[in-house]
């Protein structure tokens, strides 16, 4: 009797690790099968995006860098998409900064409040900028399209260097003022150093969110300003051609190398001492 109770334990629990392996694996199926399948019509021989395809082809990919418009797209996201990381990494850093060396009431509502676009539905975003920015007349431009979408981006930027300043020393700047160092000579070479690879990631979100987002840039760029997003949609809308399934291909490695490059900067700061940490693509 003594050793059927551990035996029958033993197979409840690698029953249990089991249906639990099970599940995930189904899980992991569920999410990731619509992304495969975009893989073998990007690879179709036929004009239809149709399963299963008649052939394959590689004529779809170079339509793709060969068309003025989807070279185009492609040029405007990321002309957006590294002027929006730029202005909401130095937005975003200089926000955490202040707020987390910042003694004042109202510390916790300022933070939400910066970090609204986070949680506002995008639609809702949209349309406010939209009309925020005709008033000042910066509708239907790409210099309105890179401030909405460095709206949007900036609370990943703050939460991200907060994470990191958590763990900073503020005897440091104490220190580097006793040495004369102002606080902007003290904030580029004692804290920056610090806290890079927060930063470094929280700029990598707001590439991101600029790359791939949709609703605003159809409210904000001009009918002839399409970034790759758009001019997805666009094609959805005319003519559902495999060319759509090549650039999200396209996409998908993309995004793939971004979370990699993103996942090399957190082991290079936990090998150095410093992890970083923030939202999660």
């Amino acid at each position: 009797m003594a050793g059927t109770a551990p035996s029958s334990t033993a197979r409840k629990l690698s029953a249990s690790r089991l249906a639990l392996a099970l599940a995930t694996a189904l899980i992991l199926l569920f999410l990731v099968a619509p992304i495969v399948v975009v893989f073998p019509l990007s690879l179709s021989s036929g004009e239809l995006l149709v399963l299963p395809t008649p052939g394959y082809s590689l004529r779809w990919y170079e339509d793709f860098f060969t068309s003025s418009r989807w070279l185009s797209a492609t040029w405007n996201s990321f002309v957006v998409g590294i002027a929006t990381m730029i202005l909401a990494t130095l937005l975003g850093t200089l926000a955490a900064f202040g707020i987390f060396l910042g003694r004042f009431r109202g510390k916790a509502l300022l933070l939400a409040i910066l970090s609204l676009p986070m949680v506002t539905p995008v639609i809702v975003t949209a349309i406010a900028m939209y009309f925020s920015l005709s008033l000042v007349g910066l509708g239907s431009t790409l210099t309105g399209l890179i401030l909405a979408h460095t709206v949007l981006s900036v609370p990943f930027v703050l939460l991200t260097v907060l994470a990191s300043l958590q763990t900073f020393d503020q005897n440091l700047l104490r220190a580097a003022a006793s040495l004369g160092a102002n606080p902007a000579i003290a904030f580029r070479r004692v804290v920056l150093p610090l806290i890079a690879p927060g930063v470094a990631t929280g700029a990598l979100f707001a590439f991101a969110t600029s790359f791939d987002e949709l609703i605003v840039a159809l409210f904000i760029a001009s009918p002839g300003q399409f970034t790759l997003p758009r001019q997805m949609y666009a094609g959805l809308r005319e003519f559902l051609s495999p060319t759509i399934a090549a650039a999200a291909v396209l996409l998908i490695l993309f995004s793939v190398l971004l979370l990699a490059l993103n996942e090399f900067i957190r082991k290079r700061a936990q090998a150095r001492g410093a992890s970083p940490s923030g939202p999660t693509a």
